[in-house]
């Protein structure tokens, strides 16, 4: 009797063993990011500067300009720990908060901290050499609505990372 009320557990555990984790990817693969990036509408200009990745870690600093004045920017980084990829944000200065890689599918990034207010994820997606979005949404919860920037390499921005 008792091996028969072991069987289910040995099975799960030999599935589960059988199945490994996906790789984490490398820093390397945000290379993309890399250089100047730029989006204007209706005299409001947003901008995000990245570092080439490191080891394990990249940094950036992102401003919003409207109409001729700042009023907004952010320290952002990407770091690698030893559980898993974090994207932390601190906008005007503030503590950091930490969004953990979920999903890499193909070309988009996705981070997540379900437990913030806004926003719970940020996407960033490769859209081509020269072009990228990002995302950044909530649930149901949040008050915010999902906002997307469609940004284009800033002119004389070089991606060439070693």
């Amino acid at each position: 009797m008792k091996t028969l009320a072991l069987a289910p557990l040995l099975a799960a555990v030999l599935v589960s063993a059988e199945t490994p984790a996906p790789p984490r990817p490398a820093m390397t693969e945000l290379a993309f990011l890399a250089g100047s990036w730029e989006t204007e509408t209706d005299g409001v200009r947003v901008e995000e500067q990245w570092t080439c990745p490191g080891p394990d870690a990249m940094y950036a600093t992102g401003r919003t300009i409207a109409h001729g004045k700042t009023v907004f920017f952010e320290f952002l980084r990407i770091e690698s720990r030893a559980d898993a990829i974090y994207y932390v944000a601190q906008p005007k200065g503030k503590p950091p908060t930490d969004f953990r890689l979920v999903r890499k599918d193909g070309e988009t990034w996705v981070f997540e901290n379900p437990a913030h207010d806004f926003p719970k994820r940020i996407l960033y997606t490769k859209t081509g050499d020269d072009s990228l979005v990002a995302r950044v949404e909530g649930d149901a919860s949040s008050k915010e609505k999902a906002e997307e920037f469609r940004y284009r390499r800033s002119p004389g921005s070089s991606a060439r990372c070693r």
